[in-house]
Protein backbone atom coordinates (compact mmCIF):
# COMPACT_ATOMS: atom_id res chain seq x y z
CA UNK A 1 0.00 0.00 0.00
CA UNK A 2 2.84 2.40 0.85
CA UNK A 3 4.41 1.69 -2.52
CA UNK A 4 1.11 2.40 -4.26
CA UNK A 5 0.78 5.76 -2.45
CA UNK A 6 4.36 6.59 -3.37
CA UNK A 7 3.67 5.99 -7.07
CA UNK A 8 0.49 8.10 -6.85
CA UNK A 9 2.45 11.00 -5.31
CA UNK A 10 5.11 10.75 -8.00
CA UNK A 11 2.33 10.83 -10.59
CA UNK A 12 0.75 13.93 -9.03
CA UNK A 13 4.08 15.78 -9.14
CA UNK A 14 4.69 14.84 -12.77
CA UNK A 15 1.04 15.45 -13.63
CA UNK A 16 1.27 19.05 -12.45
CA UNK A 17 4.04 19.67 -14.99
CA UNK A 18 2.28 17.84 -17.83
CA UNK A 19 -0.95 19.69 -17.07
CA UNK A 20 0.77 23.09 -17.04
CA UNK A 21 2.35 22.52 -20.45
CA UNK A 22 -0.90 21.04 -21.75
CA UNK A 23 -2.68 24.23 -20.63
CA UNK A 24 -0.27 26.22 -22.82
CA UNK A 25 -1.07 23.96 -25.78
CA UNK A 26 -4.81 24.34 -25.14
CA UNK A 27 -4.60 28.14 -24.92
CA UNK A 28 -2.95 28.41 -28.32
CA UNK A 29 -5.26 25.85 -29.88
CA UNK A 30 -8.39 27.57 -28.59
CA UNK A 31 -7.34 31.00 -29.86
CA UNK A 32 -5.67 30.05 -33.15
CA UNK A 33 -6.65 26.45 -33.93
CA UNK A 34 -2.95 25.52 -34.08
CA UNK A 35 -0.95 22.85 -32.26
CA UNK A 36 2.31 24.45 -31.19
CA UNK A 37 4.91 21.75 -31.80
CA UNK A 38 7.62 24.09 -30.46
CA UNK A 39 5.94 24.67 -27.08
CA UNK A 40 8.39 22.38 -25.31
CA UNK A 41 11.45 24.09 -26.78
CA UNK A 42 10.03 27.51 -25.90
CA UNK A 43 9.72 26.23 -22.32
CA UNK A 44 13.29 24.90 -22.52
CA UNK A 45 14.59 28.34 -23.55
CA UNK A 46 12.71 29.86 -20.62
CA UNK A 47 14.21 27.31 -18.22
CA UNK A 48 17.67 28.26 -19.47
CA UNK A 49 16.77 31.90 -18.87
CA UNK A 50 15.85 31.11 -15.27
CA UNK A 51 19.13 29.23 -14.84
CA UNK A 52 21.11 32.12 -16.39
CA UNK A 53 19.56 34.61 -14.00
CA UNK A 54 20.50 32.44 -11.01
CA UNK A 55 24.13 32.34 -12.18
CA UNK A 56 24.13 36.14 -11.93
CA UNK A 57 22.99 36.21 -8.34
CA UNK A 58 19.23 36.46 -8.84
CA UNK A 59 17.16 34.38 -6.37
CA UNK A 60 15.46 31.43 -8.05
CA UNK A 61 11.91 32.67 -7.44
CA UNK A 62 12.68 36.08 -8.94
CA UNK A 63 14.61 34.42 -11.78
CA UNK A 64 11.53 32.38 -12.74
CA UNK A 65 9.38 35.53 -12.61
CA UNK A 66 11.79 37.36 -14.94
CA UNK A 67 11.83 34.35 -17.26
CA UNK A 68 8.03 34.27 -17.42
CA UNK A 69 7.88 38.00 -18.25
CA UNK A 70 10.51 37.76 -20.99
CA UNK A 71 8.91 34.60 -22.37
CA UNK A 72 5.53 36.33 -22.66
CA UNK A 73 7.17 39.09 -24.68
CA UNK A 74 8.90 36.47 -26.82
CA UNK A 75 5.65 34.58 -27.36
CA UNK A 76 3.93 37.75 -28.58
CA UNK A 77 6.83 38.48 -30.95
CA UNK A 78 6.77 34.91 -32.32
CA UNK A 79 3.05 35.18 -33.05
CA UNK A 80 3.43 38.53 -34.79
CA UNK A 81 6.61 37.77 -36.78
CA UNK A 82 6.50 34.03 -37.52
CA UNK A 83 2.99 32.68 -37.07
CA UNK A 84 0.74 35.42 -38.39
CA UNK A 85 2.27 35.61 -41.90
CA UNK A 86 1.79 31.85 -42.49
CA UNK A 87 -1.75 31.71 -41.07
CA UNK A 88 -3.16 34.49 -43.26
CA UNK A 89 -6.20 33.55 -45.39
CA UNK A 90 -5.22 31.52 -48.41
CA UNK A 91 -2.00 30.18 -46.88
CA UNK A 92 -1.38 26.43 -46.85
CA UNK A 93 -1.55 24.54 -43.54
CA UNK A 94 1.66 22.83 -44.59
CA UNK A 95 3.46 26.17 -44.20
CA UNK A 96 2.40 26.31 -40.56
CA UNK A 97 3.71 22.78 -39.94
CA UNK A 98 7.06 23.65 -41.52
CA UNK A 99 7.36 26.82 -39.43
CA UNK A 100 6.52 24.91 -36.23
CA UNK A 101 9.14 22.24 -36.95
CA UNK A 102 11.65 24.96 -37.83
CA UNK A 103 10.92 26.70 -34.52
CA UNK A 104 11.40 23.41 -32.66
CA UNK A 105 14.88 22.90 -34.13
CA UNK A 106 15.91 26.55 -34.10
CA UNK A 107 14.96 27.31 -30.49
CA UNK A 108 16.76 24.19 -29.25
CA UNK A 109 19.89 25.15 -31.21
CA UNK A 110 19.73 28.77 -30.04
CA UNK A 111 19.37 27.61 -26.43
CA UNK A 112 22.57 25.58 -26.72
CA UNK A 113 24.37 28.39 -28.54
CA UNK A 114 23.46 31.11 -26.04
CA UNK A 115 23.57 29.12 -22.82
CA UNK A 116 25.09 25.63 -22.64
CA UNK A 117 25.20 22.23 -24.29
CA UNK A 118 25.69 20.47 -20.97
CA UNK A 119 23.39 19.74 -18.06
CA UNK A 120 23.60 22.76 -15.76
CA UNK A 121 22.57 22.60 -12.07
CA UNK A 122 19.24 24.32 -11.39
CA UNK A 123 18.44 25.59 -7.88
CA UNK A 124 15.16 24.54 -6.29
CA UNK A 125 12.58 27.17 -5.26
CA UNK A 126 11.56 24.97 -2.32
CA UNK A 127 13.44 23.56 0.71
CA UNK A 128 16.02 20.95 -0.23
CA UNK A 129 18.64 18.80 1.45
CA UNK A 130 22.09 19.05 -0.12
CA UNK A 131 25.21 16.97 0.29
CA UNK A 132 28.91 17.60 -0.47
CA UNK A 133 28.70 15.72 -3.77
CA UNK A 134 25.30 17.13 -4.71
CA UNK A 135 25.19 20.96 -4.47
CA UNK A 136 21.62 21.14 -5.83
CA UNK A 137 20.33 18.56 -3.37
CA UNK A 138 17.07 16.68 -3.16
CA UNK A 139 13.71 17.96 -2.01
CA UNK A 140 13.11 17.99 1.71
CA UNK A 141 10.16 16.15 3.25
CA UNK A 142 6.96 18.16 3.59
CA UNK A 143 4.55 15.67 5.17
CA UNK A 144 4.56 12.04 6.28
CA UNK A 145 1.67 9.70 5.42
CA UNK A 146 2.26 6.41 7.19
CA UNK A 147 5.56 5.09 5.90
CA UNK A 148 5.41 7.39 2.86
CA UNK A 149 6.49 11.02 2.81
CA UNK A 150 5.36 13.85 0.56
CA UNK A 151 8.32 15.87 -0.67
CA UNK A 152 8.39 19.63 -1.04
CA UNK A 153 8.74 19.09 -4.80
CA UNK A 154 5.36 17.34 -5.09
CA UNK A 155 3.71 19.91 -2.84
CA UNK A 156 5.21 22.87 -4.69
CA UNK A 157 4.33 21.49 -8.12
CA UNK A 158 0.75 20.74 -7.06
CA UNK A 159 0.31 24.20 -5.50
CA UNK A 160 1.78 25.82 -8.61
CA UNK A 161 -0.78 24.05 -10.79
CA UNK A 162 -3.63 25.04 -8.45
CA UNK A 163 -2.46 28.66 -8.50
CA UNK A 164 -2.16 28.60 -12.28
CA UNK A 165 -5.68 27.20 -12.68
CA UNK A 166 -7.07 29.84 -10.31
CA UNK A 167 -5.28 32.59 -12.23
CA UNK A 168 -6.63 31.38 -15.57
CA UNK A 169 -10.14 31.03 -14.17
CA UNK A 170 -10.15 34.58 -12.81
CA UNK A 171 -8.59 35.93 -16.01
CA UNK A 172 -10.91 34.18 -18.44
CA UNK A 173 -14.13 34.38 -16.43
CA UNK A 174 -13.89 37.62 -14.47
CA UNK A 175 -12.09 40.14 -16.72
CA UNK A 176 -12.88 41.95 -19.95
CA UNK A 177 -9.64 40.62 -21.44
CA UNK A 178 -10.73 37.07 -20.67
CA UNK A 179 -14.14 37.72 -22.21
CA UNK A 180 -12.47 39.01 -25.38
CA UNK A 181 -10.16 35.98 -25.51
CA UNK A 182 -13.10 33.59 -25.14
CA UNK A 183 -15.06 35.48 -27.80
CA UNK A 184 -12.19 35.24 -30.30
CA UNK A 185 -11.73 31.55 -29.51
CA UNK A 186 -15.45 30.89 -29.96
CA UNK A 187 -16.16 32.92 -33.11
CA UNK A 188 -13.48 35.26 -34.52
CA UNK A 189 -15.78 36.73 -37.18
CA UNK A 190 -18.48 37.68 -34.68
CA UNK A 191 -15.84 39.03 -32.29
CA UNK A 192 -14.56 41.37 -34.99
CA UNK A 193 -18.10 42.57 -35.70
CA UNK A 194 -18.57 43.72 -32.09
CA UNK A 195 -15.28 45.63 -32.11
CA UNK A 196 -12.85 43.15 -30.54
CA UNK A 197 -9.31 43.40 -31.88
CA UNK A 198 -8.86 39.74 -32.80
CA UNK A 199 -5.30 40.33 -33.94
CA UNK A 200 -4.30 41.61 -30.52
CA UNK A 201 -6.14 38.79 -28.75
CA UNK A 202 -4.27 36.17 -30.76
CA UNK A 203 -1.00 37.80 -29.73
CA UNK A 204 -2.11 37.85 -26.08
CA UNK A 205 -3.00 34.15 -26.32
CA UNK A 206 0.50 33.29 -27.51
CA UNK A 207 2.02 35.47 -24.78
CA UNK A 208 -0.01 33.72 -22.07
CA UNK A 209 0.90 30.29 -23.43
CA UNK A 210 4.59 31.22 -23.51
CA UNK A 211 4.40 32.43 -19.91
CA UNK A 212 2.73 29.23 -18.75
CA UNK A 213 5.31 27.21 -20.67
CA UNK A 214 8.09 29.19 -18.99
CA UNK A 215 6.68 28.32 -15.57
CA UNK A 216 6.39 24.64 -16.53
CA UNK A 217 9.91 24.49 -17.97
CA UNK A 218 11.49 26.17 -14.95
CA UNK A 219 9.64 23.88 -12.54
CA UNK A 220 10.70 20.78 -14.50
CA UNK A 221 14.33 21.92 -14.41
CA UNK A 222 14.10 22.63 -10.67
CA UNK A 223 12.49 19.25 -10.00
CA UNK A 224 15.10 17.38 -12.06
CA UNK A 225 17.90 19.48 -10.53
CA UNK A 226 19.37 20.50 -13.89
CA UNK A 227 18.55 22.02 -17.25
CA UNK A 228 19.81 20.39 -20.47
CA UNK A 229 19.00 20.56 -24.21
CA UNK A 230 16.75 17.48 -24.09
CA UNK A 231 14.88 18.47 -20.93
CA UNK A 232 11.43 19.18 -22.43
CA UNK A 233 11.27 16.76 -25.35
CA UNK A 234 9.66 13.88 -23.46
CA UNK A 235 7.60 16.27 -21.30
CA UNK A 236 6.07 17.73 -24.48
CA UNK A 237 4.96 14.26 -25.58
CA UNK A 238 3.23 13.72 -22.24
CA UNK A 239 1.64 17.18 -22.48
CA UNK A 240 0.26 16.35 -25.94
CA UNK A 241 -1.11 13.09 -24.52
CA UNK A 242 -2.73 15.02 -21.66
CA UNK A 243 -4.29 17.57 -24.02
CA UNK A 244 -5.52 14.85 -26.37
CA UNK A 245 -7.00 12.87 -23.49
CA UNK A 246 -8.76 15.85 -21.93
CA UNK A 247 -9.63 17.66 -25.16
CA UNK A 248 -7.60 20.29 -26.97
CA UNK A 249 -10.30 22.91 -26.41
CA UNK A 250 -10.73 22.28 -22.67
CA UNK A 251 -8.45 23.77 -19.96
CA UNK A 252 -10.13 21.52 -17.38
CA UNK A 253 -9.45 18.56 -19.65
CA UNK A 254 -5.77 19.50 -19.83
CA UNK A 255 -5.47 19.36 -16.04
CA UNK A 256 -7.42 16.12 -15.67
CA UNK A 257 -5.62 14.57 -18.64
CA UNK A 258 -2.23 15.54 -17.22
CA UNK A 259 -3.00 13.83 -13.94
CA UNK A 260 -4.38 10.70 -15.61
CA UNK A 261 -1.39 10.38 -17.92
CA UNK A 262 1.17 10.95 -15.15
CA UNK A 263 -0.44 8.60 -12.61
CA UNK A 264 -0.92 5.93 -15.27
CA UNK A 265 2.73 6.32 -16.28
CA UNK A 266 3.95 6.15 -12.68
CA UNK A 267 1.90 3.06 -11.80
CA UNK A 268 2.76 1.28 -15.03
CA UNK A 269 6.49 1.88 -14.76
CA UNK A 270 6.42 1.07 -11.05
CA UNK A 271 4.67 -2.27 -11.43
CA UNK A 272 5.81 -3.33 -14.92
CA UNK A 273 9.60 -3.49 -15.01
CA UNK A 274 9.73 -3.91 -18.78
CA UNK A 275 8.23 -0.44 -19.32
CA UNK A 276 10.85 1.38 -17.26
CA UNK A 277 13.02 1.68 -20.38
CA UNK A 278 10.21 2.44 -22.84
CA UNK A 279 8.16 4.91 -20.78
CA UNK A 280 6.71 6.66 -23.84
CA UNK A 281 4.49 3.62 -24.44
CA UNK A 282 1.92 4.98 -21.96
CA UNK A 283 1.29 8.42 -23.52
CA UNK A 284 1.30 7.06 -27.07
CA UNK A 285 -1.14 4.32 -26.10
CA UNK A 286 -3.44 6.87 -24.47
CA UNK A 287 -3.30 9.16 -27.51
CA UNK A 288 -4.17 6.23 -29.80
CA UNK A 289 -7.00 5.09 -27.54
CA UNK A 290 -8.55 8.55 -27.32
CA UNK A 291 -8.31 9.17 -31.05
CA UNK A 292 -10.02 5.85 -31.75
CA UNK A 293 -12.78 6.04 -29.13
CA UNK A 294 -13.40 9.76 -28.53
CA UNK A 295 -11.45 12.06 -30.89
CA UNK A 296 -12.62 15.21 -29.07
CA UNK A 297 -11.22 14.04 -25.73
CA UNK A 298 -12.95 13.49 -22.40
CA UNK A 299 -13.98 17.13 -22.02
CA UNK A 300 -13.80 18.24 -25.65
CA UNK A 301 -16.80 19.74 -27.42
CA UNK A 302 -18.27 18.27 -30.55
CA UNK A 303 -18.53 20.86 -33.32
CA UNK A 304 -21.74 20.70 -35.34
CA UNK A 305 -21.75 22.61 -38.63
CA UNK A 306 -24.70 23.36 -40.87
CA UNK A 307 -24.23 22.12 -44.45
Amino acid sequence: MDLFIRYILIGIGNGAVYAALALALVLIYRTTGLLNLAQGEMALFSAYLSWWFTTHGVPIGLAIAFSILLSMIGGAVIERVLIRPVTAPGKSHLNVLIVMLGMFLAINAISQLLFSTDAEPMPKPWPSVSSPGDPVGRSARLLDIGNTSISWAVGALALTLIGLCLFLYLLLQKTKLGLALRAVASNPASARMVGINTSAMLMVGWALAAGIGALAGSMVAADRGSVSPGLMTVVLVYAFAAAALGGFDSPVGAVVGGMIVAIAESLTIGYVDALSTIELVVPFALILLVLLVRPTGLFGRRVVERV
